[in-house]
């Protein structure tokens, strides 16, 4: 990536794309900029894309390089680990911990440039102590995941974030992109502890299936996301 902007205020992004919102493109325009962005994106990382036909016969797999377009969202989704859990999760509520990056997939003005983080919850490694009460320690969100309620009923999946440090913070909406809840179709997570077992995907996710200010915005992202059963 060649830059890394981690945004943690609301400030950082929601302020800038209220006053540097370019209003000259119509939204036909900016959804042309969309499709070439994220068509430029495969083909500089080289994806392989396959049909959903051909997912289901791969047993709902993907190859390391190998992408997934789902047509009717326009999620493209590579399955990096299933996760330990016996099957996918059936019709009922949950609580998930998820770990994420975003990254913006082309440049947009002064808010940011292709490749920059936007946002992320992850537990960096060597990253600076903040002290707080008295001692020394690492910010919230490098503690705690992203952890929201999923409701399933039959086909319809819905979530609602109930602990948030990033996306609440940023976004101001409890809602959870629904295209972070494609892949919930497809692994199978569980509670561990271990990053080599946790569920997790890639995906390439366009404004309408992303967060609030993309799909008011029109911009797609690109994600890299965990899944764990909460309590």
């Amino acid at each position: 990536m060649k830059r890394i902007r981690l945004f943690v205020t609301v400030l950082a992004i929601g302020t800038l794309l209220f006053q540097s919102c370019d209003d000259s493109k119509t939204y036909a325009e900016l959804r042309d900029d969309e499709i070439d962005a994220i068509n430029a994106w495969i083909s500089t990382h080289d994806y392989e894309i396959i049909s959903e036909s051909e997912f289901y016969a791969q047993d709902t797999m993907t190859n390391e390089n190998q992408f997934v377009l789902f047509d009717e969202s326009g999620v493209y989704m590579n399955i990096v680990k299933k996760g330990q859990g016996t099957s996918v999760l059936a019709d009922g509520s949950y609580s998930i911990l998820s770990r994420y990056f975003e990254i913006a997939m082309q440049d947009r003005d002064e808010l940011f440039s292709l490749g920059d983080t936007l946002t992320g919850n992850t537990n960096l490694y060597n990253y600076p102590l903040y002290f707080v009460n008295s001692s020394w320690s690492l910010p919230m969100y490098m503690l705690h995941p992203e952890e929201y309620k999923l409701t399933i009923d039959g086909d319809s999946y819905s979530a609602a974030f109930t602990q948030s440090y990033i996306m609440y913070s940023i976004y101001q909406t409890t809602s959870v992109p629904t295209g972070w809840l494609l892949p919930l179709r497809y692994v199978k997570p569980s509670r561990t502890s271990s990053s080599t077992d946790v569920a997790r995907v890639r995906l390439i996710v366009p404004h309408a299936e992303g967060t609030r200010n993309a799909s008011r915005y029109v911009y797609p992202c690109y994600y890299e996301i965990t899944y764990n059963l909460g309590k």
